[in-house]
């Protein structure tokens, strides 16, 4: 059912268990979201000793976690952080390295308890996804931060090698075009034979473990991927579809990422 709902200038309207947030800016967006992360933080450790975190490495993530690193209210030495998903051969310290984008954007600029790094380069890759694997097994997550790709794909589960039912936690994909592509656009590569062409990612069933899922897509170039993944239908031709059915899922936009949505 849809319904709509307006604050000031945000639109608010659930597409069955997913809340999608419109915001009339990337900054509104980011500053918001920011604050509804950080209220589920302090929320969630006034319960438990520590929790456990998983964030995206992306542009689109960048107004969103400036403004949640600068929230005074987190006590970041409970928290135990994750990242999603790591290019294969790449070097930790390259700035295309997913694990080096959020090491200088968060997890260098607040006191984590730990964090704990996905490694493109290891010897035995299959080791890897087992060892990371385990660790979100032995730390169970709480909230996920994410984005949406323009194929739809969460982490780097594009269309391809999604898979709502996978019995992996952690694993190897070949990345598509279209998410390659994306790379160059927004000038993380120079050119597209630069890109790597796998990576490890979590799979789909390791984000939708997390209790609470908060999805941060900003830009024109993410609008289309937005439609799909809010009317569409729920498949894995969309992977970011799914958080329809996620319950404590929202999805926040800023003006150019709604311009397909229609209130």
């Amino acid at each position: 059912m849809l319904s709509i709902v307006n604050e000031s200038e945000t639109k608010v309207f659930q597409q069955e268990l997913l809340t999608v947030k419109i915001y009339p800016t990337l900054q509104q967006m980011g500053n918001e979201a920011a604050k509804e992360v950080a209220d589920r933080i302090c929320k969630l450790l006034e319960e438990k000793a520590e929790i456990n975190m998983i964030f995206a490495a992306a542009p689109s993530q960048n107004e969103f976690l400036n403004h949640l690193i600068h929230d005074k209210r987190i006590d970041w030495t409970r928290i135990n952080a994750f990242h999603m998903d790591e290019y294969i051969g790449i070097h930790p310290d390259a700035p295309q390295s997913f694990g080096h984008f959020l090491r200088i954007r968060i997890f260098d600029k607040v006191p984590f308890k730990k964090v704990n790094y996905l490694n493109g380069r290891a010897e035995s890759l299959e080791e890897e996804c087992k060892r990371y694997a385990n660790l979100l097994t032995k730390y169970p997550v709480d909230i996920v931060c994410l984005g949406i790709g323009e194929n739809g794909h969460i982490a780097f589960n594009d269309p391809d090698v999604a898979d709502f039912n996978d019995p992996k936690l952690v694993k190897i994909v070949k990345l598509d075009p279209i998410c390659r592509q994306q790379q160059v656009n927004e000038k993380c590569f120079e050119r597209l034979d630069l890109v790597p062409k796998e990576a490890l990612t979590l799979t789909i069933p390791a984000l939708l473990k997390a209790e609470w899922m908060f999805c941060i897509v900003p830009f024109k170039n993410k609008a289309h991927a937005v439609y799909r993944a809010t009317y569409g239908e729920i498949s894995e031709k969309c992977p970011a579809s799914i958080l329809r059915r996620k319950e404590k899922s929202s999805l926040y936009l800023d003006a150019e990422s709604a311009e397909q949505i229609n209130l």
